[in-house]
């Protein structure tokens, strides 16, 4: 599908949170998804896998996940100076601020009259907001890419946001892709994240590849374009079967 891409501010209180929105040019409903970046924001790579996604008939709103501390359009460099700003920016917010800013993306995508229902996707610590996102009852399903923090529970200034202790509470599917060489979840961090899902009952599929964390990122070293097409697949295969 032929997708087009605007800028829009939603309302987050007094803010306004910077999002890309992409869609499908093409008239008629799609499901909506809330999809969060890694720690470096909306950086072209990211705003690309943003663009398939859309062009596989959904709508995409990409929020910036430091709009609380970070001028809009900020975009971080992948980097030593950009890693290391990126990790400072999410340290200094709390999860409550991230579990409001997650409502006001999802409202902002349930009242687009293209839109027939909520999904949500992420990447490493937008893996976690994403998860985090999937606690909303209106959230029938969501892809989780390398999601960082979710078996010891860090995810921001919180040393343990209780998200997976959550999962109960989630309705819709999960799916999950891990690298089998990502040092941000070793084996036995995944291990803590998949019996815990499995104790709570939750609908989850786990996929994991030869691959490293960030294997997606479509730049660098990393990147690993065989299973960044078969996590693809699966994802566009979870957010249609909600």
């Amino acid at each position: 599908m032929v997708i087009e891409t605007t800028t829009v501010d939603v309302p987050v209180g007094s803010l306004r949170m910077r999002c890309v929105m992409l869609r499908p040019r093409a008239v008629g409903r799609y499901p909506g998804v809330a999809f969060y970046s890694d720690i470096f924001q909306l950086t072209d790579c990211t705003l690309r896998w943003a663009a398939r996604l859309a062009g596989h008939g959904f709508v995409v709103l990409a929020p910036e996940i430091y709009h609380r501390v970070e001028p809009p359009g900020t975009v971080l460099g992948f980097d030593e100076d950009g890693k290391v700003r990126g990790q400072a920016d999410v340290e200094s917010l709390g999860v409550a601020e991230f579990d409001v800013d997650i409502r006001a993306a999802l409202d902002h995508l349930a009242a687009d009259p293209q839109v027939d229902g909520l999904r949500a996707a992420g990447h490493c610590t937008g893996g976690h907001l994403a998860f985090r996102a999937a606690f909303q009852p209106d959230v029938q399903a969501t892809a989780l890419w390398y999601p960082t923090g979710l078996h010891d529970g860090k995810l921001g200034a919180d040393a343990d946001a209780g998200s997976l202790a959550r999962a109960g509470e989630i309705e819709g599917e999960l799916l999950l892709a891990f690298g089998e060489r990502d040092p941000h979840t070793p084996p036995a961090s995944r291990v803590v994240v998949r019996e815990a899902l499995e104790a709570a009952g939750t609908r989850f599929r786990w996929q994991t590849y030869d691959a490293e964390h960030a294997f997606g990122r479509d730049v660098g070293p990393r990147y690993d374009p065989a299973a960044t097409d078969a996590a693809f697949a699966a994802t566009v295969a979870v957010l249609r079967r909600a």
